[in-house]
């Protein structure tokens, strides 16, 4: 069966997962985190790319993004093609680092941006990287520290998050941990790691309701919103591949 394609056109928000090959560990030490992070910084000035969170684990790396005005392809593409030559050239191994292609799941801002930031930020203490939502702070490889002002760095979009809590910047974080530490003692959030129907509306229940009802609704597996949202990003993506394709034609 033919992989679906992505979809890909500015200003959506993508949760974009990415795992090393086999689950082998894509990290081996704070060098290599750092490089990424690096290749990061300097892709989002490039490609006007908006990081909202992020967490690099020992073999999968979250980003939250706000897509620039020619999509993440050319962001993602550049990240790991980067990333991999230096690592493989530093570990002096050969062959793929990167499992697949990354995953890619377009999702509705209301209500998922501000869950999706906990359950990514929240990654480092669920594995037991760090003991406590007050280590979290100081933990350097995800965004949750720069949110709360305990950590710097110039690249991650920090006012449009925290404005969703208050636009008082001080309030807002007093608020933003609070939620954090309201969510510490969630397990893995399957509803937030995917798309399609059965996500999209909560679980089997909904879904079963609707099928008795008889509705008929709008759902693709790369989406994770309502069926207004489905189908507004599936018009714009349409709408999108017929204008690179008349580009194509030009040239």
């Amino acid at each position: 069966m033919p992989r679906q394609a992505r979809l890909d056109a500015p200003g959506i928000l993508h949760h974009v997962m990415v795992r090393g090959i086999e689950g082998c560990p894509i990290f081996l030490d704070d060098q290599d985190r750092q490089d990424f992070v690096s290749r990061i910084s300097q892709l989002v000035e490039m490609t006007e790319t908006r990081v909202l969170a992020w967490a690099l684990m020992e073999n999968h790396v979250h980003l939250l993004i706000f897509s620039g005005p020619k999509g993440i392809s050319k962001f993602m593409r550049r990240l790991l093609t980067g990333y991999a030559v230096r690592y493989n050239l530093r570990h002096r191994r050969n062959g793929h680092l990167f499992q697949n292609r990354y995953k890619s799941i377009v999702c509705e801002e209301d209500p998922y941006l501000l869950e999706l930031v906990r359950y990514i930020h929240l990654n480092p203490l669920r594995a037991g990287i760090v003991k406590s939502i007050e280590e979290l702070e100081g933990y350097p490889w995800c965004g949750h520290g720069v949110l709360t002002r305990r950590r710097k760095n110039h690249w991650q979009e920090t006012k449009y998050v925290l404005r969703q809590f208050s636009e008082e910047t001080k309030k807002a974080i007093r608020v933003y941990r609070k939620f954090m530490g309201e969510g510490k003692q969630q397990g893995r959030r399957l509803d937030l790691v995917g798309g399609g129907l059965i996500r999209s509306l909560g679980g089997w229940s909904q879904v079963l309701s609707l099928r008795e009802s008889r509705k008929d609704l709008k759902h693709d597996a790369r989406i994770l919103g309502g069926e207004d949202f489905v189908q507004d990003i599936l018009r714009e993506a349409d709408r999108s591949l017929r204008r690179q394709l008349k580009l194509g034609e030009r040239k």
